[in-house]
């Protein structure tokens, strides 16, 4: 008899719980208004330490390029196996993966010249799917993926930041459209069923945005993926006027009898470069970008990076972590645990309502009716009162951003709070 593989066994036991359409009846993005928080990895094989330290913090998803050239080596021959590892380490830890379908593979496209964004030298690189045997390839090795892990629950993306440099030799946003198309006609007639999102542009440039929905992908995909970068004197809150503008396209492309889609915030990070923010801001803005993306609505943030991707402070790439190379733990680590614990089990209920348009108080509420407030502010310290929230005890116990226990006061019968730039969680009687 021949020996089955781990992944064959995991998927086996998902299976007897499992019916094709499941994703019909279950939230395709986490449980519904909850912290679904998720962060980008750079590794397929071992690294369990670093899943652990990732499934330990909260997180609920991880998103890792999922590569043509390294999984179709000879055409139409492939190779899932690194894949059938990762999928199966992140599922014994209940954590779920988004993979990135990208990027080409020499089998079919050619090496082409472009030149670096950020040093200016030109570089080699294999072209993006652009001839139509590799368009088709592209697809096919796409509903491949899709059909043998289904089951798994994956949300499958397709390619990374096509509107920048990731797709070569220069954007190109009608050959992306090609692209997106034959490849969501594939796996959707494969696995109806399966979960398919982009366009993951780097930032939120509306003209592409808008070119790519227009495609006719709209009957096919589930979410509209964005990384809503920013200067960093722009904090996690002012995203929301960017969302507005792309739920706007949304709903002017949205095919007449389809639900409206929600918007995924699929990478988005700050680096803690010299060049970067400090790692305490970068711990408040891990948590703030939660916090302020729940609130507008969107299901599934996830951050860029899970860990330092070197050891140079100058260098900009090198910082973006929660932890070190090392895996020593930064304060954004720290914040980003806090919050899941704190949080984890209750679902975003509304903001309150507070005269400062910069001060932020959310009201969560368990399964069990137990009332928790995350408040903190964008402005400098200071203090305000909650008239919404009527309290007759004269302290009650709250959370700082590391998990320290802090007093929270009352001002007759009102809610006084100490606000700062990093959340504080208080339980409500």
């Amino acid at each position: 008899m021949k020996k089955m593989s781990l992944f064959t066994v995991v998927l086996l036991c998902i299976s007897i719980f499992t019916l094709a359409g499941q994703t019909e009846t279950l939230e395709k993005f986490g449980p519904k208004n909850k912290i679904n928080a998720g962060v980008n990895i750079h590794f397929t094989t071992g690294h369990e330490k670093d899943l652990d330290m990732i499934a330990k913090a909260g997180f609920k998803f991880i998103r890792m390029d999922f590569a043509w050239q390294n999984t179709e080596r000879a055409k139409g021959v492939y190779d899932w196996s690194a894949y059938e590892e990762l999928t199966a380490n992140l599922t014994k830890r209940g954590i779920r993966a988004l993979y990135i379908l990208d990027y080409s593979n020499a089998l079919y496209e050619d090496q082409v010249e472009s030149k670096d964004p950020i040093s200016g030298k030109i570089q080699k690189g294999i072209a993006a799917p652009r001839k139509p045997e590799s368009v088709e390839a592209f697809a096919k090795w796409a509903s491949e993926a899709v059909k043998h892990f289904r089951g798994s629950n994956i949300i499958w993306e397709i390619w990374n930041e096509p509107n920048i440099f990731f797709w070569r030799p220069a954007p190109d946003v009608e050959n992306y459209n090609k692209l997106a198309l034959a490849t969501c006609k594939a796996i959707k007639s494969a696995v109806p069923e399966a979960i398919v999102i982009g366009p993951a542009t780097s930032q939120l440039p509306l003209p592409f945005i808008e070119s790519f929905l227009e495609s006719g992908v709209m009957q096919y995909i589930d979410a509209v993926s964005v990384h809503p970068y920013r200067r960093y004197s722009m904090s996690p809150e002012t995203a929301i006027d960017d969302y507005k503008k792309v739920d706007e396209l949304i709903k002017k492309f949205t095919p007449e009898g389809k639900p409206s889609i929600p918007i995924i915030s699929g990478e988005w990070g700050y680096n803690t470069s010299t060049r970067g923010v400090s790692p305490e801001t970068q711990a408040a803005y891990i948590v703030r970008m939660q916090l302020s993306n729940i609130m507008y609505g969107i299901p599934l943030s996830i951050w860029y990076d899970w860990k330092n991707d070197g050891p140079d402070p100058d260098e900009w790439e090198h910082n973006f972590g929660t932890v070190t190379t090392d895996l020593k733990p930064k304060p954004a680590y720290i914040a980003i645990k806090t919050l899941n614990e704190q949080l984890g089990e209750f679902t975003f209920i509304k903001r309150i309502e507070i005269k400062n348009p910069n001060d932020f108080v959310l009201l969560f509420r368990d399964n069990n009716g137990v009332s928790k407030i995350a408040a903190w502010t964008t402005e400098v310290p200071h203090s305000i009162l909650v008239e919404e929230i009527k309290v007759k005890a004269t302290t009650l116990a709250g959370s700082d951003w590391s998990g320290n226990t802090v007093q929270v006061k009352t001002d007759k019968d009102r809610l006084h709070l100490d606000l700062n730039n990093y959340p504080v969680y208080t339980i409500l009687p």
